[in-house]
């Protein structure tokens, strides 16, 4: 932790908890584990999807075509979703029980129309940054912990473009809680760890900052 190691909280929205347009099995277990962890992290990123009407990677914005099928896209394939996150819908906000008040930063993804965002670091065209990494850098980070929903999505995708960029990367298996979409939750284990993802758990990371204190 120290200095040095930045949180990643991704996309603990009400869209992906019981009741939201497309929720994540246990969703809502996460928000008190990754509460507990915040306070041991210098820097704290919050990441929300926050889509515009239309966007192209809802199911209803092409026709036929129903939500968790498939359609080629510019950039390759592209599940399609319920339309989710709307800009400025309550779907669309960071649940009222997650600590947003420990947050370093915001960081909104998925604003381009065209091109979707899983990552905090790199959109779906695998071209367009959102800068995260100039940011962290900047604060002399070089370890990242990610948490938070799906895994097998936005937190998978973070932790391969966390490691790409030069970071050590952990992802903490009981602050996320997948989809596990046709097997997607074992694709996305193996593909983090082919990479060099690390797994590691809460009480692992409140152990480590323990003795780091000692």
């Amino acid at each position: 932790m120290k200095h040095d190691a930045a949180l990643l909280v991704i996309d603990v929205q009400n869209a992906f908890v019981q009741g939201g347009s497309m929720p994540v099995p246990n969703g809502l277990e996460v928000i008190p584990v990754i509460n507990r962890l915040m306070p041991l992290f210098s820097h704290v990123i919050l990441t929300q999807d926050w889509h515009p009407l239309g966007h192209h990677s809802f199911a209803s914005s092409h026709a036929n075509k129903q939500p968790f099928q498939t359609t080629q896209l510019f950039y390759g394939e592209q599940v399609l979703w319920p339309d989710h996150c709307v800009q400025g819908s309550a779907d669309a906000q960071l649940h009222a029980d997650l600590d947003t008040q420990a947050a370093t930063m915001i960081l909104k993804k998925g604003l381009d129309p065209a091109v979707d965002s899983y990552s905090a670091f790199v959109h779906a065209d695998r071209v367009s940054k959102t800068g995260l990494s100039g940011f962290l850098k900047e604060r002399k980070v070089s370890t990242v912990y990610v948490c938070g929903l799906a895994t097998d999505f936005c937190v998978a995708w973070t932790a391969l473009d966390a490691c790409e960029a030069g970071f050590t990367t952990y992802v903490i298996e009981d602050a996320c809680q997948a989809i596990d979409l046709n097997g997607s939750l074992d694709a996305a284990w193996q593909a983090m760890i082919a990479k060099g993802v690390h797994r590691t758990s809460a009480q692992a990371v409140r152990d480590a900052r323990a003795a780091n204190k000692a």
